[in-house]
């Protein structure tokens, strides 16, 4: 078991990586390089040689691996991002890049998504260190920059040109899992995620013909871009259950003792109640306009405009996805991917999901795993370019009035020390019995 010391140096890092400004703001101007070395530094003192790697000046990754106590065994992937998304401090009740510790909690952009996650890592990997502990498969060691972009200078990069460095990798386990769901009614899930949808970002282009505006004008680009805004925006997706939100229906069904009814799963949702929300964003593609461009002057009509849209599908939802944009962009305005990243499916009856399980229903006996989809996407789309299989682990036991999932880009971004330890435990057990 992970030693005290580990539990002390969770929380040290976890607020040590949150003084580390690594504001992601899709520009380019990130600098992970400061995260990275102290990542580094701190690998290199369990005994370990970690490789800093960039693509892009100061856009660093660190990696390293541990040799597992059997060579034949696949090896197993364990990453975190480095990069965080911007914070308005004015917003806060602290700072957001204070790290604070006020009454055990650390405070600050990332302490959810995701240095947390990166801590446990090094707590635990500092604890075996110490205790001359090896674990049965290799343990890879990722790092990485620009996650909460295009992943680019990232993953991307690492999958495109550092392949060898993940030799021998099958699976891997990241962000956005087996965390305290609390339903409303007593009952703690923990959800382990076994799949991503896809990700399509998407930018419309409307054209037409420039005018004055006090004159009619059939042919506005602004108005063309509107329309199939809206129908965007209202569409309403077909139901589409893939084969872990189905696992995950049919586990909360039999937890809450409900027949599942897949021909009326709308109304099975709403039976549910509060636990819906691990899966209701899962069911259907979906794609909601985020950001409009258009004009230069209130009296000129534009022959041009631009809207930006969040797509997201499903395994084996992508054909369908494009076809029905498509149809609802229409003859008169154009559409491309701005990103796009595959979506992923992972087998829940793995030893590596059973082995995540028994790692939480040790620490949380009274807690209840079920498989989930993310509705969002991570490092595990880029890493299953190496035929690496992606789960999302990253445990945290957290109290009812916390809101986890609100906590992901928002504002006073925060995780309890107890999380913390719950968290390096449960990783620590997992990771030497993978």
């Amino acid at each position: 078991m992970a030693d005290a010391q580990a539990l002390d140096e969770v929380v040290e890092f976890t607020s040590g990586l949150i003084r580390i400004d690594t504001t992601n703001r899709g520009g380019g101007d990130c600098r992970e390089r400061p995260a990275a070395e102290y990542a580094a530094e701190r690998l290199a003192g369990a005994g370990l040689e970690p490789l800093m790697l960039e693509r892009t000046p100061g856009r660093t990754n660190v990696v390293a691996r541990i040799e597992g106590t059997d060579p034949a065994a696949d090896a197993l992937l364990v990453h975190g991002h480095l990069d965080v998304v911007p914070a308005e401090a004015a917003d806060w009740s602290v700072h957001p890049f204070s790290g604070e510790i006020r009454d055990g909690v650390v405070w600050g952009r990332g302490a959810v998504d995701m240095k947390n996650m990166d801590a446990m890592i090094l707590a635990v990997v500092r604890s075996w260190a110490r205790q001359g502990v090896r674990p049965r498969r290799d343990v890879v060691i990722a790092f990485t920059a620009d996650e909460e972009a295009s992943a680019e200078d990232g993953s991307g990069f690492l999958a495109d040109e550092h392949p060898g460095l993940f030799e021998g990798c099958t699976e891997g386990v990241s962000e956005s899992g087996a965390f305290t769901f609390h339903d409303g009614a007593g009952r703690q899930l923990y959800p382990i995620a076994a799949g991503e949808r896809g990700t399509g970002w998407l930018k419309l282009t409307a054209r037409g013909r420039a005018g004055h505006g006090s004159k009619v004008n059939r042919e506005n680009a602004v108005t063309r871009l509107a329309a199939a805004v809206t129908r965007i925006g209202e569409y309403e997706w077909p139901l589409r259950l893939t084969p872990t939100v189905r696992a995950a229906l049919t586990e909360l069904a039999a937890l809450y003792g409900i027949e599942p009814d897949f021909r009326d799963v709308d109304r099975l949702l709403d039976k549910l109640g509060p636990a819906a929300k691990l899966v209701e964003a899962t069911v259907r593609n979906s794609a909601n306009p985020t950001m409009l461009d258009a004009g230069y002057k209130l009296n000129v009509i534009p022959g041009e405009a631009v809207a930006h849209v969040d797509g997201r599908y499903l395994p084996g939802g992508e054909e369908e996805f494009r076809t029905t944009l498509d149809r609802l962009t229409g003859p008169d305005v154009d559409w491309e991917f701005a990103h796009r990243e595959v979506a992923l499916q992972a087998p829940l009856d793995s030893p590596t999901y059973a082995r995540m399980r028994a790692a939480v229903e040790e620490f949380a006996p009274e807690g209840h795993v079920v498989p989930y989809c993310m509705s969002g996407g991570t490092d595990a789309k880029q890493f299953s370019r190496l035929g690496i299989t992606g789960y999302g682990f990253a445990p945290l036991k957290l109290p009812a009035d916390l809101d986890y999932q609100a906590l992901f880009h928002g504002v006073d971004e925060r995780v309890p020390v107890e999380a913390l330890h719950f968290g390096v435990r449960v990783l620590d057990r997992f990771l030497r019995t993978a």
